[in-house]
């Protein structure tokens, strides 16, 4: 089973496009829903500008009502662009990711229970009302699938703090004619520990 670390939005003032889906536990609760579904790369609001979409998103899954729980599993697929952190390049990364998720309806929790939670109780998330939207289960799904630091090669070298220049595709002399000979050894430091990183 794997982690949601969010609640699932309202449903209430959320602006809802025809290519959305809405996960109904009335519904869920007389039939599984079988899901094969493909969101175009501006379809779903990730709320971050860390990544965008190149190619529509693809989900394939089964959902179901298991003990008041609505239980999504299935598998995503996308292409998405994203910055390398140390020269700004752009980096294209093929994406798949399987999922089984279980969500609660939060209005079982009193607060005494949320103050309580168990290590058990954080692999569940939650949503409110009568359901939640698939496009939101994928949202927290990509946003989980996010490296902390993005590079795009290990022995990246980055861009020159003086020039500017990338230090990968152009040689940059800054360094070079500023180079104080007393900060020899640090700057050989530095690029042993960018060649680690």
């Amino acid at each position: 089973m794997q982690v949601s670390r969010f609640s699932a939005p309202l449903r209430g003032n959320r602006p809802v496009t025809a290519d959305d889906m809405f996960l109904d536990i009335n519904e869920l609760a007389i039939h599984k829903v079988r899901i094969h579904k493909s969101y175009a790369p501006d379809a779903i609001d990730f709320h971050t500008t860390e990544f965008k979409l190149v190619e529509p998103l693809v989900v394939r899954a089964v959902a179901e009502l298991l003990d008041g729980q609505i239980r999504i599993k299935g598998t995503l697929q996308t292409r998405i662009e994203l910055v390398c952190a140390r020269c700004l390049d752009e980096i294209s990364e093929e994406i798949s990711r399987d999922f089984d998720l279980f969500y609660r309806p939060a209005k079982e929790l009193t607060e005494e229970e949320a103050v309580r939670l168990k290590d058990e109780d954080t692999e569940v998330g939650f949503f409110q009302g009568e359901g939640m939207f698939l496009s939101d289960i994928l949202a927290e799904q990509m946003l989980l699938i996010l490296p902390m630091k993005v590079i795009c090669r290990s022995d990246c070298r980055g861009l020159c703090p003086h020039c500017g220049a990338n230090m990968n595709s152009e040689p940059c002399h800054c360094e070079s004619r500023s180079m104080d000979p007393r900060l020899a050894p640090l700057a050989r430091l530095k690029q042993e520990w960018f060649k680690k990183q």
